[in-house]
């Protein structure tokens, strides 16, 4: 039914790529993605020795395709502000907290109504990439705008809990912990959605945060709208959060903290798409 361990792995390393000693990797065959070629060799591993229950042994000069470093899409300032304008409601506030804070789009829509320090201008991010918590700036721009989105939501909590609904999933065991505490306001999302879902088995009703695929189809289509050519999509604004920051002055040291980068080599790149030419050379023509 399979050939020899060796002749299979033969044929996934065909698949991308000859990942060289120093890093590069150079596209052959299928010239499928260093990811795709990862996977599909550890797929094959898996099945030799836990579905075969075939010893693997040692893989001689088999090597695992490495990742190309490539520098991230940013949007100017004027393109960011270009997209924002062409998107409206919760659809805009989401948009605005990626770029003015500087978050990736799951960490703002599993945003918390505790989540936000008004007073003191913070958003802490819960669980983060890695299982980090982390705070970061909640731009002043904001505050209005979400403070009256808050009051829209807590007045449509209120709806919910009077019709005997009004709690939320609440992570790990905290449910078992604080029983009450998925009804509270501090707990609810800061984005929930328009319609209450409905548990089939228990009849329960409740809201769950607004879906990623709704916001990303609309950064997407106003992004077309704008006429931008980048290949730009909601991560985009976490980009241009960072590399406007480092044109305004900010150390890289506070922009990694803001971001939750645990290694500041990741923060780096975006010294190099800095909207200041090639490592910030002037070039001889603009002379």
């Amino acid at each position: 039914m399979f050939g020899g361990l060796e002749d299979d792995v033969a044929v996934i390393l065909s698949l991308k790529s000859d990942s060289r000693q120093d890093g590069r990797v150079t596209p052959v065959a299928d010239k499928v993605s260093a990811s795709t070629q990862n996977q599909a060799l550890s797929a094959l591993l898996f099945l030799y020795r836990h579905v075969l229950d075939r010893e693997v042994g040692e893989l001689g000069d088999v090597i695992r395709a490495r990742h190309s470093r490539r520098l991230p899409v940013v949007f100017t300032r004027e393109e960011a502000r270009a997209v924002l304008d062409r998107l409206n409601g919760d659809k805009w506030l989401i948009v605005s907290l990626l770029y003015g804070s500087g978050l990736r789009l799951m960490e703002c829509l599993n945003l918390r109504v505790k989540d936000l320090e008004f007073s003191r201008g913070e958003v802490t991010v819960r669980e983060g990439k890695g299982g980090r918590d982390r705070v970061t700036v909640l731009p002043s721009a904001l505050v209005g705008p979400l403070g009256d989105h808050l009051r829209e939501v807590e007045r449509t909590h209120g709806g919910d809990l009077a019709a005997g609904w009004g709690r939320v999933l609440l992570p790990d065991a905290l449910e078992r912990k604080y029983p009450n505490a998925a009804a509270e306001w501090g707990w609810q999302w800061v984005f929930p959605q328009e319609r209450r879902w409905k548990d089939r088995k228990t009849g329960g009703e409740g809201r769950h945060h607004v879906h990623e695929t709704l916001v990303q189809r609309a950064v997407r289509q106003a992004v077309r709208e704008a006429g931008i050519a980048k290949h730009g999509g909601c991560h985009t604004f976490r980009h241009s959060f960072a590399t406007h920051l480092l044109e305004s002055g900010y150390d890289i040291r506070t922009i990694q903290e803001l971001l939750g980068h645990k290694d500041v080599r990741t923060t780096m790149v975006y010294t190099h798409v800095l909207n200041r030419g090639g490592l910030g050379v002037r070039s001889p023509l603009d002379d």
